[in-house]
């Protein structure tokens, strides 16, 4: 099974590339956001992907699709396994950053999960969910960003933990408020400050 190439770009079309990789062209179907990274690459230019395979018996013919990171494909692989969301139809889906998607899933924003190319009501329903208090990982790797280094650990499980021992509120719904605020404060550094932001944003 093939997992990650390295090559050079053969060919670019509007949403697949081709790769030549050891005298073999690969076709590498692309979701948006991996293409949108690659709009300055040119014919002849190298290039590395992550790579789902997709092969089944209604889908006889493999079907390759690329990411830039390994996050992006695992985000994928969670997100197919949605109901009525194949590989096909996830691929499509990512039309923003992965982090952008897993934030409004935990944030239940169903507007913006219908903005997703072919993501109707009912699948944005479904999304939320089946993944709901699963994607931590995706919308911290944003929050991370810029922010001055700390654990996580010893910046959210103390708060989680008042949240939920303390407060009797539902370990879901802690960890959904607590990454609202992260994702709208990301300049927090201790529990007590982000302890804070959280019950202020519950008051407004």
């Amino acid at each position: 099974m093939i997992g990650y190439i390295e090559g050079d770009i053969l060919q670019k079309n509007d949403d697949r590339i081709l790769i030549l990789a050891n005298q073999i062209g690969y076709e590498v179907l692309l979701p948006t956001i991996v293409m949108d990274s690659l709009k300055e690459r040119k014919v002849g230019d190298a290039v590395s992907l992550f790579i789902y395979f997709h092969q089944t018996e209604k889908q006889p013919k493999p079907v390759l699709i690329g990411f830039n990171t390994d996050e992006e494909k695992e985000f994928f692989q969670r997100l197919i396994t949605v109901e009525d969301i194949g590989p096909m139809k996830a691929a499509k889906a990512l039309t923003v950053p992965v982090y952008d998607i897993a934030s409004a899933i935990e944030a239940n924003d169903l507007d913006k999960l219908q903005k997703l190319k072919g993501i109707g009501k009912r699948t944005a329903q479904k999304m939320i969910a089946s993944l709901a208090g699963k994607l931590d990982e995706f919308v911290l790797s944003k929050i991370e960003t810029g922010r001055p280094t700390v654990k996580q650990d010893e910046l959210i499980q103390p708060v989680l933990d008042i949240l939920v021992e303390q407060l009797g509120i539902k370990p879901v719904e802690a960890k959904r408020r607590v990454i609202e605020t992260l994702t709208l404060n990301p300049l927090i550094i201790t529990p007590e400050a982000l302890l804070e932001e959280v019950f202020r944003a519950k008051l407004k």
